[in-house]
């Protein structure tokens, strides 16, 4: 079994982004770390609270997890005031050297959101320190040898996909559960369903796949495409 780590600002924007594929690798018997920075709590629900839709928000991302024998860790960030600093590089450090994962997924580093581009930052830092046995912490180092960023519609400066993925098998099961996430299909900002369904029909329709969800691998301009992210073997 190999482990996959998704490092998302917000709840929601791994598993809209990459949800396809943790549905696919847990259908191969794989496991899935699903980590938030923050809940996404300032996009409550008009007559709802920030305090209540965070709640709802961290039961969602737990149902999400858990329909694909995942793990859910939504960690005390709040949303939109996300930064990089020592506090939560070292949370994330404690976190890839307990869960070990073969595979870390997190935003590109160029976002109109802030929060975005702050993990984008934290999650590469922790990856350094995770990895780096100098740097004692209560558990043992970790050098996790991949990290490759998600698709996201708020990240797309100077996003070129690179990596391909088959996620066909697990598309329709990704699809039933995300709509779950009450902001997935009530947002007035942007239709997300619809798009990362499209999205997923486009990038199938790129690399061979009936669907496919596409990645970043820092600054390259050409495209591999696997059926299982844990094919790749590059990862800088």
């Amino acid at each position: 079994m190999k482990t996959i780590m998704t490092i998302g600002a917000h709840v929601g924007d791994m598993e809209l982004t990459a949800g396809g594929l943790v549905a696919s690798e847990a259908a191969k018997g794989n496991r899935t770390v699903l980590v938030s920075m923050t809940a996404g709590e300032k996009g409550n629900p008009p007559g709802m609270g920030v305090d209540e839709y965070r709640r709802q928000k961290v039961e969602e991302a737990e149902a999400f997890a858990s329909a694909f024998s995942g793990v859910s860790i939504v960690l005390d960030g709040v949303d939109g005031l996300l930064k990089e600093d020592d506090e939560n590089v070292w949370t994330l450090v404690d976190l890839i050297r307990q869960y070990r994962p073969d595979v870390i997924i997190t935003h590109w580093r160029n976002s109109i959101h802030k929060d975005h581009a702050e993990t984008s930052r934290i999650a590469e830092h922790a990856r350094y320190y995770a990895g780096n046995a100098g740097f004692e912490r209560r558990l043992p180092s970790h050098a996790c040898p991949r990290m490759i960023f998600a698709e996201n519609l708020e990240d797309m400066a100077g996003f070129s996909p690179y990596l391909y993925v088959d996620v066909s098998s697990g598309f329709e099961a990704w699809k039933r559960e995300v709509a779950k996430m009450w902001f997935v299909t009530h947002s007035t900002d942007h239709r997300y369903l619809d798009y990362y369904d499209a999205l997923s029909t486009i990038r199938g329709c790129e690399s061979g796949y009936t669907r496919a969800e596409a990645f970043m691998v820092r600054d390259v301009h050409h495209h591999v495409a696997l059926s299982s992210v844990l094919d790749f073997g590059g990862g800088r």
